[in-house]
């Protein structure tokens, strides 16, 4: 997936993706997830998605006179679970700040966030690539803000020329419990910051402090790109892309950023540090404003919020209740069960199934017949009947029971699929639908010749056709002998007696 941005010419058309070769980007993400609380960060408005437009307001999310804030507990400990999971130090004394500009989504004209004395300080995000190589990227800080309303535009402008078209603020988003995540510009390709992006949404996911809807804006992302001769150390002037909330507009607009960049040193411009946005119809990245300083905000202590004091014993026990992160888990799936990455990363992506299938290798001890049941007929299943396969008739143990008849040669692989089919409709475990119906596998050589003799004879121009040397058609004779045998007869055996009658 490559942006082609606009060029002036033929020539810097040809000579601009070599040049590309002689650039290395840096990239750096700053990510905002909404996280999962019943109220908002700093009053007591219902923290949900959607309602009608401003219901879900009061005197201190609208900033009204005389409202205080109080800080919402939850909120602060998902925090400090999320920068524990990434490794980061928890200082013992954390305090909010006000952020000071003028949107008009923003009913206080500030924003209550943290600047220099933030909940969690560095750590390190270890994520995979679609070939498995593990990466890994350093976190500066992750600090808790609140969320800003949300601006509808409505008409045939851009709500800034009068008669054309005009702005609706819905503010039931703001105030929401932010937390923001910033890294180091550890990033050399949209490729990365995807996958960078992808462990960030697993492991809070995996965590619970965020259900990261980024359909919904619970996970929006920027971007700085640089980009810098390949042999040098020292950092190009960055531009930030604002507010992406799909994968796809990530990447799109990296790649974009990256080779406008290069074709503006290529032609010897210089690099202007500002802000821009996404055009996801044009596929091309536009001026916003100029880039704003740290004392363009002009921080300073929130006098209405007391400082925060974290008790180091509670932490330590935030530590030990850490669940098993996403990268640990890919780790252990492709080591100890020997799975592909597009398998292990699929289960990952849903821990309900991932936990499914690690009960079914519990049972089984077969972990490679294991994923191929899971992913394969009953994750099919599932899309068909719309189930999901960790609540359907199906259980983990049904799953070993039914690679236990295929081990042991007591079905074969056709049969198993119907034996699964039926489980899934509830009608028993795999080993009581196969004796119920009848359905065992055969390898005695007489039944097996007998349908053999069947299949033959009813299919004699392909027998003609195999004697005269077209030997493909074993296959299809293959298929006739076990359609004549309902499935049941042993495959392998079916191949090897048909071939010595045939010959």
């Amino acid at each position: 997936m490559k942006i082609n941005a606009p060029v002036d010419n033929g020539e810097a058309q040809s000579r601009r993706p070599a040049a590309a070769s002689r650039y290395e980007a840096v990239i750096g993400i700053e990510c905002h997830v909404e996280l999962r609380t019943r109220s908002k960060m700093f009053c007591a408005c219902a923290n949900e998605f959607g309602g009608e437009p401003n219901t879900r307001i009061c005197p201190v999310c609208l900033a009204l006179p005389g409202a205080l804030p109080v800080a919402n507990k939850e909120a602060i400990l998902h925090m400090i679970r999320a920068g524990l999971a990434f490794g980061a130090e928890v200082p013992a004394f954390s305090k909010f700040d006000r952020k000071n500009y003028f949107y008009p989504d923003m009913p206080k004209n500030y924003q209550i966030s943290q600047y220099d004395m933030p909940l969690t300080i560095g750590g390190a995000v270890q994520y995979w690539m679609d070939d498995g190589t593990l990466r890994e990227c350093r976190l500066t800080r992750i600090h808790l803000e609140e969320d800003t309303g949300k601006s509808m535009h409505a008409g045939t402008g851009d709500g800034r020329i009068a008669g054309s078209s005009y702005s609706l603020i819905d503010f039931n988003r703001a105030g929401v419990p932010l937390m923001e995540c910033v890294s180091e510009p550890d990033l050399h390709s949209a490729e990365e910051a995807v996958a960078y992006l992808s462990t960030l949404k697993r492991t809070f996911v995996q965590l619970g402090v965020s259900d990261v809807k980024m359909e919904e804006g619970s996970l929006r992302c920027d971007a700085n790109v640089s980009v810098r001769p390949a042999a040098e150390a020292a950092l190009g002037t960055k531009t930030e892309i604002k507010n992406m909330n799909s994968f796809r507009s990530v990447f799109r607009a990296i790649e974009s950023e990256i080779e406008r960049q290069v074709s503006v040193l290529e032609d010897g411009g210089r690099i202007v540090q500002e802000t821009r946005g996404w055009d996801e119809e044009a596929g091309t990245t536009h001026v916003m404003r100029s880039k704003e300083l740290a004392h363009d905000y002009r921080y300073f202590p929130d006098p209405d919020l007391v400082p925060i004091e974290i008790d180091p014993s509670a932490i330590e026990e935030m530590r030990r209740s850490l669940p098993q992160l996403p990268v640990q888990r890919f780790q252990r799936y492709r080591e100890e069960f020997g799975l592909t990455v597009a398998q292990a990363t699929q289960l990952i992506d849903n821990l309900a199934l991932a936990e499914y299938f690690e009960a079914c290798v519990a049972h089984s001890g077969n972990a490679k017949q294991s994923v191929n049941i899971v992913l394969g007929d009953l994750s099919r299943l599932a899309n068909e009947s719309g189930t999901a396969v960790y609540v359907s008739p199906v259980t983990p143990e049904a799953v070993a029971e039914l690679i236990r008849l295929v081990e042991h040669g007591t079905i074969n692989s056709k049969i198993a699929k119907e034996a699964l089919a039926r489980s899934w409709r509830g009608e028993g475990s795999p080993a009581t639908i196969v004796e119920r119906e009848g359905l065992a596998q055969t390898s005695d050589t007489a039944a097996i010749e007998g349908f053999i003799e069947e299949a033959l004879a009813a299919n004699a121009q392909s027998v003609s056709d195999y004697r005269s040397g077209k030997t493909n058609v074993l296959g299809f004779l293959v298929g006739q002998v076990m359609r004549a045998s309902r499935g049941k007869a042993n495959p392998q055996m079916v191949q090897e007696l048909l071939k010595q009658r045939l010959d």
